[in-house]
């Protein structure tokens, strides 16, 4: 993991987190990220988006991940939303991985992912879904044991409204009986 980043599960969302969570996604829209927002990218925005989350976690369709630094900053949050279909109790999907661009190539995504996985394996779940349209995910995804399934051009825009692909990615997190 990361030197000095701790990355909690949390339990609840309130105006500390909304805070740091707004700044994270703020930055990563900024910066092009598509993670469903587009320019402009303003605080009211972000915050409606995190008390959305919070109310979801709250009804346990979700579980958030935030890494904080050494000081208590938030620089980094990854999702698995756990509420699926009845016919898809096994599987959740992985959202909203965003990385602080201050925070990046340190080991904070790893250490997101790997607690994602975890937790989601300690809920019930044995298989992961995602989907990315960024190139540096595409690497850490596949250096964690992620299948790469294909790509889907055009599936988003990014927030300057220029069109991009998806790519998506899949996840066992136990060895499959059919394998």
């Amino acid at each position: 993991m990361s030197e000095g980043i701790e990355i909690r599960c949390l339990q609840t969302i309130g105006e500390r987190e909304i805070q740091g969570l707004s700044d994270v996604l703020i930055d990563c829209v900024e910066g092009g990220a598509s993670v469903s927002f587009m320019l402009p990218m303003t605080r009211a925005k972000a915050e409606a988006y995190w008390h959305t989350i919070a109310a979801s976690m709250a009804r346990g369709e979700r579980m958030v991940f935030a890494a904080e630094d050494a000081a208590g900053t938030i620089v980094g949050t990854v999702q698995v939303i756990l509420s699926q279909p009845e016919n898809q109790p096994h599987r959740g999907d992985l959202a909203k991985m965003l990385v602080h661009r201050h925070a990046r190539r340190r080991g904070v995504g790893t250490a997101l992912l790997v607690a994602a996985e975890r937790s989601a394996l300690s809920a019930g779940k044995t298989l992961l879904v995602l989907d990315t349209a960024n190139g540096d995910a595409e690497r850490l995804y596949t250096r964690q044991g992620w299948q790469r399934c294909g790509q889907i051009p055009d599936y988003a825009l990014l927030p300057n409204g220029t069109p991009c692909a998806t790519t998506i990615f899949y996840k066992f997190l136990f060895q499959p009986m059919s394998a």
